[in-house]
Order: C-alpha cells, then sequence, then structure tokens
C-alpha cells in the first residue's frame, strides 16, 4: 500500500514539474509562443508569435518591443537590440 502511495506521489511531482516548466502546455498550444524569425545587422529582431488557447496572444511590449502586424493567427513584433557588456 505505501508503495502505490508513494508511485502515485511521485506522477503527481513529475506532472507538477513539467507544467511548471512550460514546455508541455507551449507544446500543447495552451499557452502562446514566440520565436525568432529574423535579426538584423543591427541586432534587433522580428518575433513571431502565436497565440495560445488559455493565455491569448502574448503581448512583448513590456520588452521594448513594437507592433510589427498580424498575418493570420501569428503577430509580428520588431524587437530593439540587447544591451551587451564588454569585458
Amino acid at each position: 500500500m505505501l508503495v502505490r502511495i508513494c508511485a502515485v506521489g511521485a506522477v503527481i511531482f513529475a506532472v507538477m514539474v513539467a507544467i511548471k516548466d512550460g514546455r508541455v502546455l507551449r507544446a500543447a498550444g495552451l499557452t502562446g509562443s514566440c520565436a525568432i524569425v529574423q535579426t538584423a545587422s543591427d541586432g534587433t529582431q522580428v518575433e513571431a508569435c502565436r497565440p495560445g488557447k488559455l493565455q491569448g496572444r502574448p503581448d512583448l511590449t513590456r520588452d521594448s518591443c513594437k507592433d510589427a502586424g498580424r498575418s493570420g493567427s501569428v503577430d509580428y513584433w520588431r524587437c530593439p537590440a540587447a544591451v551587451a557588456s564588454g569585458p
């Protein structure tokens, strides 16, 4: 009986870790996701964001990105170059 309880507890723990990580939810299409589709020579990037079934469309305005339009269900965002520090 104790072995069954420990096995069920281990399975529940594994599911909780997988959901907390977020990869499972993104792969299932439940949360929105973004991917870099283009990087310019000055370091600016264009990201394509797809909506999720639970969260909807990702909003990248907090990352200083500007809306670059929508094509079908994909939103495009133009993001500034990342700030890098020298040695």
